[in-house]
């Protein structure tokens, strides 16, 4: 997507509207004025929407069929979207970012990148999706997956690891891979909440040099890494959760095993606190669109074999029957705010000492 000013977008969507003005004022209630219910009086947009999430372009259609706000998606790998927004800072190109792992969110809020003090009805949430909310209300918990899970073919394993050290034996020397923390946003949680649980950042750097030199492969994103586990080039992959499963689903003979701590990743919505009012007014009712029925029912469907696979948090929304019963997996939480101020050194360090 080329960059352009905001007022630039908002004058080209105004005149895409002008010749549609009798077909949106048609849509207003019959029993009141023209001039109060035709859509051509009220202000609009393109609502940008920044997202690695497989189920948010199904959303965000949703959303747009069902408000008539114009909504653009820029889909791209978590990092990637990171790296674009930073680039953009005296440009923001983003209305609403949408990702998974807080800890990225917590970063941009420490830089002043997000909106504060807005969050959808809390009420709507479960206790454990109200825990997810940030105490200044900069973003916005949609969902959980964990990260990471230990992928495997069961055709080749008999018994998998169960532990994060478990990785160090001579018995998985060369047969590991995963995600490279820099592009895949669910690693580095991962690579976040194995730090914390090895006692800090030195003894978790300490931790994938061993790993490293047991002979770890890293790869870019879930799909590549766990072709690599299909194709034999590797024997577990350790990757978001709903990417295993959903790879399972069309390879039965791949089964998951959890470590002794897989991280929560929530799934996240941002918005762009520099955004004009009138975007910002349109990511709030995008961010109510996602806790609605409606939207629930797009992102468990949107994306079936893959990010589709979560853990609602929503009260009323059920998860997918292929996804485990979460309180039967042992998980972390890394705190954000401690780790996302850390997630740029510790992926370009990750990136310059393991990624081969």
């Amino acid at each position: 997507m080329m960059k352009r000013p905001r007022m630039y977008r908002t004058l080209q969507i105004a005149l895409a509207l002008t010749g549609a003005a009798g077909v949106l004022a048609a849509c207003g209630s019959s029993s009141a004025s023209p001039s109060k219910t035709s859509a051509s009086k009220t202000p609009v947009v393109p609502l940008v929407v920044y997202g690695a999430e497989g189920y948010a372009p199904a959303v965000a259609k949703g959303f747009q069929q069902a408000t008539g706000i114009p909504t653009e998606m820029v889909n791209h790998s978590t990092g990637t979207l990171l790296a674009k927004i930073s680039a953009e800072a005296q440009n923001p190109q983003w209305g609403v970012l949408w990702t998974d792992g807080s800890d990225a969110y917590a970063a941009l809020d420490q830089q002043h990148y997000l909106l504060r003090g807005f969050e959808p009805n809390t009420g709507s949430l479960t206790s454990l999706g109200k825990s997810l909310v940030p105490a200044d209300q900069s973003y916005i918990p949609t969902g959980l997956t964990t990260a990471a899970a230990f992928v495997y073919n069961s055709k080749a394993v008999k018994n998998p690891p169960t532990s994060w050290d478990s990785l160090l034996s001579p018995q998985w020397k060369g047969a590991i891979g995963m995600n490279n923390p820099a592009i895949s946003g669910p690693t580095y949680t991962a690579v976040a909440s194995v730090m914390s649980q090895q006692g800090g950042v030195s003894k978790g750097e300490a931790y994938f040099k061993k790993l490293a030199a047991n002979g770890l492969h890293v790869y870019p994103t879930n799909k590549v890494t766990l072709n690599a586990l299909l194709t034999g080039a590797i024997k577990v992959a350790l990757v978001q959760n709903s990417a295993g499963i959903g790879f399972a689903m069309s390879s039965p003979s791949l089964k998951l095993a959890y470590p002794d701590k897989s991280a929560l990743l929530p799934g996240v919505i941002g918005i762009d606190g520099k955004a004009s009012k009138t975007e910002i007014t349109e990511a709030k009712r995008f961010a109510d669109f996602v806790y609605s029925p409606k939207g629930q029912a797009l992102m468990l469907s949107g994306d079936p074999q893959g990010d589709s696979l979560f853990y609602p948090i929503v009260k009323g929304t059920k998860a997918h029957s292929e996804v485990p019963n979460l309180k039967a997996i042992p998980t972390d939480y890394p705190n954000p705010i401690v780790w996302g101020s850390r997630e740029a050194n510790i992926n370009a360090w990750f990136t310059s000492n393991i990624v081969q």
